[in-house]
């Protein structure tokens, strides 16, 4: 536990050398109860390469667009959202970095991730820290969190209500057509572990399928 506040502590970027940077951030679902939560850290990155992080960490599958919102500008790949991707006056998330975003005195800040336009589900990034990293320490990691990520296309975050209402009554009308569904949901499963091992694996490339 000591590692961990330790590890919260904030800190300016300047005091440490970039090629050993690690930025620390925690990430929540938002509208849905009990929380569901990472803390994540990474070495810098693009955000479109944050994005992935983030994706592994919370149990995403990357099926569905993206972006995030930061301050007033947002971020997107241009070439998943070729569509509106000037309409919508988007900044190149392949091309942004974490290390210009983050404010460079330390102070902690917010900012929004959405993925599945159809769902809408909102993240709370919140910038916590940037450390140094540690020798014997592997990067990117979860260090902790709490409960499993929603099923995909489940309908957001009321639909996920429903569902988990439904799958923990057998009673309920919709209980086992849910459950066929999916398959068995358990929403208290979360392990650090396998968290920190699905983001060093990564997401498939997808450009190359392209």
């Amino acid at each position: 536990m000591a590692e961990l506040k330790r590890s919260r502590g904030t800190r300016g970027t300047g005091r440490i050398s970039a090629s050993v940077r690690v930025y620390q951030f925690k990430i929540t679902l938002k509208d849905v109860e009990p929380p569901i939560w990472r803390r994540i850290q990474v070495k810098d990155c693009t955000l479109d390469r944050l994005h992935e992080h983030i994706q592994a960490a919370m149990g995403w599958t990357n099926s569905h667009l993206h972006d995030f919102k930061i301050g007033e500008a947002r971020y997107g790949d241009p070439m998943l959202l070729e569509e509106n991707f000037e309409e919508q006056e988007y900044e190149d998330s392949t091309r942004m970095k974490v290390s210009q975003i983050v404010p460079k005195e330390g102070r902690r800040f917010r900012f929004e991730y959405q993925y599945d336009f159809g769902d809408s589900w909102g993240h709370e990034v919140l910038y916590e820290s940037c450390l140094r990293a540690e020798a014997d320490r592997g990067y990117p990691n979860c260090l902790e969190g709490a409960r499993a990520c929603p099923p995909e296309d489940v309908g957001g975050a009321w639909g996920y209500r429903e569902y988990a209402e439904a799958i923990a009554d057998p009673h309920h009308e919709r209980h086992q057509e849910l459950l066929n569904w999916s398959g068995p949901f358990d929403p208290e499963t979360f392990d650090a572990e396998a968290v920190t091992k699905r983001m060093r694996k990564g997401l498939p490339n997808w450009r190359s399928w392209v």
